[in-house]
């Protein structure tokens, strides 16, 4: 079973709220039907969650924050989500819509029901799951992010490979020159942060890829702009980007 998140930089335009590049999620959809073994999909939330969790300053710690940004920010959700679904469908694939909480108590993953997870993707459906805005309890809420998604699921689910696709070729040991790292085996490059991007931006990204390597498994970050990447990794092909391998 192979892991991917579509991060938000990758599926929306950033600079501009609530704009999905639905060219590109229609080229990494007719990717995704040339990889022939089971997959589970996570999405980020780009110009859509993200955009409405930094207006109403909405973070991953459990608070009690507004309830009209929480309401916002599952229903843009829920629409970037049906994006992605369309997509799927028009391209003859068979998403199968997995909200955060047919998995989720409040900041912790229900094993059993995760499990559920590989057992759909082996039926022939593809789950597509998101980062969102969940309830706590004691009227808290959270901002639950895609990448730690991924870090539940790569723990319990133990998938053969586990992809990040991005709007970079991968981690750069240096911005300006973008001089790419190949491979890291523990390292934690330093990364800048971008403002927008309230769950850590690629921060986020290294802290949990570094995690799911340490557990065993190998995390390619891949440019999502050539989602012909995403292929070759799983071919275990010629491959371009950062893999971060698992020990």
């Amino acid at each position: 079973m192979i892991l991917i998140k579509l991060g938000g930089s990758i599926i929306t335009n950033k600079e501009k709220p609530l704009s999905a590049r639905r060219k590109t999620i229609d080229n990494l959809t007719k990717s995704l039907k040339k990889i022939k073994e089971p997959i589970v999909i996570i999405h980020g939330g780009g110009s859509y969650g993200h955009y409405w969790s930094v207006k109403y300053d909405m973070h991953t710690k459990e608070r009690k924050y507004d309830l009209r940004g929480v309401a916002i920010v599952k229903n843009s959700m829920i629409e970037l989500n049906k994006i992605i679904l369309d997509s799927f469908l028009k391209n003859r694939l068979n998403p199968y819509c997995l909200p955060p909480t047919d998995f989720m108590t409040r900041n912790k993953p229900i094993t059993k029901k995760v499990k559920e997870v590989e057992k759909i993707s082996k039926s022939g459906l593809i789950p597509v799951t998101f980062g969102d805005a969940l309830w706590y309890g004691q009227n808290k809420t959270f901002i639950l992010s895609g990448d730690k998604i991924m870090t539940h699921f790569a723990k319990i689910l133990k998938p053969k490979l586990c992809i990040f696709a991005l709007n970079e070729d991968g981690v750069y040991s240096d911005l300006k020159s973008k001089k790419l790292i190949h491979e890291l085996k523990g390292e934690r490059p330093s990364i800048s942060e971008n403002k927008m991007d309230v769950t850590g931006g690629m921060t986020r990204k290294i802290e949990e890829a570094s995690k799911i390597a340490k557990m065993g498994m190998n995390v390619f970050f891949v440019n999502g702009n050539k989602p012909e990447r995403i292929v070759k990794a799983v071919k275990n092909r010629k491959f371009e980007g950062t893999v971060f391998r698992g020990k």
